[in-house]
This record gives C-alpha cells, structure tokens and sequence, in this order.
C-alpha cells in the first residue's frame, strides 16, 4: 500500500498523521496547502511538527490560493498560527519543507505501487490542480479520502464546512473527474469528541512531547467548550481513523455535489443517495464505531505523547 498526505496542518491534522502513523501505515510523502492558515504559515507549521516529532517523511509545499475566489483561512477561530495551545507551541524549526508539491505528486502516482491511496484534510486544490493538468495520472489515484463537507449543515457558514468552502472549485473539479472520493464530513466527525479530561492521560504520558501534545489537544478542545460546548470534535482525526481503519467505517456510495455559486449556499456538498434520482460519483461515511475511532485517536495522541 502507498499513502500519501494532503493536509493545511492544524492540530488536528497532525493528529491525522499521528492515527496514520500509530495504525502502522507508512506516509510516503506530504503536501501542503493554504486553509488553517496562509501557506507560509502551514509551511512552518509543518516544519515544526516535523522537527518535534521526529517526522522523516518528505514534505512539499503546495498551493496557496483557491482556484477562483480570494483567500480563505480558519484564523478567526484558530488563530494566527492555525494551531490554538493553551501553553507550549511547536518549535521554530529550521524549513525543510521542499517546493513543487505538483511535481511530488505527479512521481508519487507514476512510481508508487498501487493501491495508491490519499488523505486529504484541508481544501482540495492540490488534488484539483493534479487533475487538470495531469488527468492520466490523477486516474491512478486508487482512493481518496477527503475530510470535508456536511451532509446537513456548515461550520464556516451556515451552509458550508470550511474546507469546502475556501475551495468549492477545487471539490467540483474533483468530482467532475471521477476521482474515487470517500468524504468524512462534519455531521460524522462531530460524533467523535474529545473532552477536557481527554487531556489528563495525554499529559500524564511522560515523554519529551507530553507537555505540548496535551497542550495543543487542550487548546483544541477549549474552541467548543469557550462557546459552552461539552466536548470538541476530532476532525481530521477522524478521517484518518477513518482511512486507517476501514473496517470501523461504513461508507455509502451517493451524487456528492458542491455548490459553487450564491450568497449564502456557496460551498455547500450536495449529497444524494436515491440512485434513482442521481449517478453515484463517490461515497460518504455513513455510519461507524464511534467509540472505537474516539480509541483510536485517543490512543495515537497519548502513544506518541509517552515516546
């Protein structure tokens, strides 16, 4: 099996990549794109988590603006870094971060083994600017997991999850070329949370990065429980439970469409499963072991916290 990463490297994100990791699936390679935060700010974000979890992997920086539209980022809820901490922060690092995502990519399809399997947990440009330009290779691409979108409702706006909607073009671009996509959207990761006293047994593990991982998870978790929430969903996380493990997961094949136009519906997935009423052109996660992802994730952040 080969694996590679698309990621806007929130906390969350490099959650996913810690679930990846803990499952015993190697990452072959890492992109980066704009989302969290600007690209520069992904970038050294990568650079640093990198650094403080020993990440061997390469990584290249991809794309830093939507395919139509102006820039789009979660800083309003995650602030400047895209990584909100309620102490330690991921070190300043030396960049190693390379250039041409694209051209990663494009030798990652054409000499990888199949099955050649992507996750994808920030905005689909990237994988959008692949398809354009290199349709014969984005067609070897075997799976795609992508978290994003909402079956019911946004987080961004009303309509719209976030990383739909800071690329609906990208998404549409996707769909349209019938790349094998598999969405974790918001109405399943919100089933997966993780609550203050998740914290506790992360700090307590004892390693060199015990401090900063239950740092970060705290930070995340205070976005829901600052607005009088109980608990945080898990997100990326949770996509990558999701991808590692395909048997806690039921996906469902649907006509997953984005809305690329109106005031207040731009960025919206469109997901219909009456085959009567649609062509299926991909798949959503349906239902799960919500208990057993919540483990896993869990289990991968204090793992890794103890080392």
């Amino acid at each position: 099996m080969s694996v590679w990463i698309d990621t806007d490297m929130g906390f969350d994100d490099i959650a996913a990549l810690m679930v990846v990791q803990h499952a015993g699936l190697a990452v072959d390679g890492v992109s980066l794109v704009f989302g969290n935060a600007p690209l520069d700010q992904v970038r050294a974000n990568a650079a640093g988590a990198a650094h403080a979890f020993g990440w061997s992997m390469p990584i290249y920086a991809g794309r830093d603006c939507p395919v139509m539209g102006g820039l789009e980022t979660a800083q309003a809820i995650l602030g400047n870094t895209g990584i909100p901490t309620t102490g330690q922060t991921l070190p300043q690092a030396e960049d190693r971060v390379q250039d041409d995502a694209f051209s990663a990519l494009c030798r990652w399809l054409w000499t990888a083994p199949s099955p050649r399997r992507i996750l994808a947990l920030g905005p689909l440009t990237n994988l959008a600017a692949l398809v354009l330009a290199r349709p014969e290779l984005a067609r070897r691409i075997d799976d795609l997991v992508w978290m994003g979108g909402g079956l019911t409702r946004g987080n961004h706006t009303a309509s719209a999850e976030f990383n739909a909607y800071a690329d609906p073009e990208a998404v549409a671009i996707v769909l349209a070329h019938g790349l094998p996509l598999r969405m974790v959207d918001l109405d399943f990761c919100r089933q997966v949370l993780a609550a203050p006293e998740d914290v506790l047994p992360v700090r307590a593990a004892g390693g060199r990065n015990a401090g900063l991982i239950a740092d970060m998870l705290d930070g995340f978790i205070a976005i829901a429980t600052s607005r009088g929430r109980p608990a945080m969903a898990l997100y990326d996380a949770v996509a990558a439970a999701a991808f590692a493990r395909e048997d806690l997961v039921e996906f469902q094949p649907a006509s997953i469409e984005m809305e690329c136009a109106g005031h207040l519906t731009r960025g919206r997935t469109v997901v219909e499963t009456r085959e009567t009423h649609a062509a299926f052109n991909g798949s959503f996660a349906a239902r799960g072991d919500v208990d057993e992802l919540r483990a896993l994730i869990l289990e991968a952040l204090r793992s890794e916290a103890a080392r």
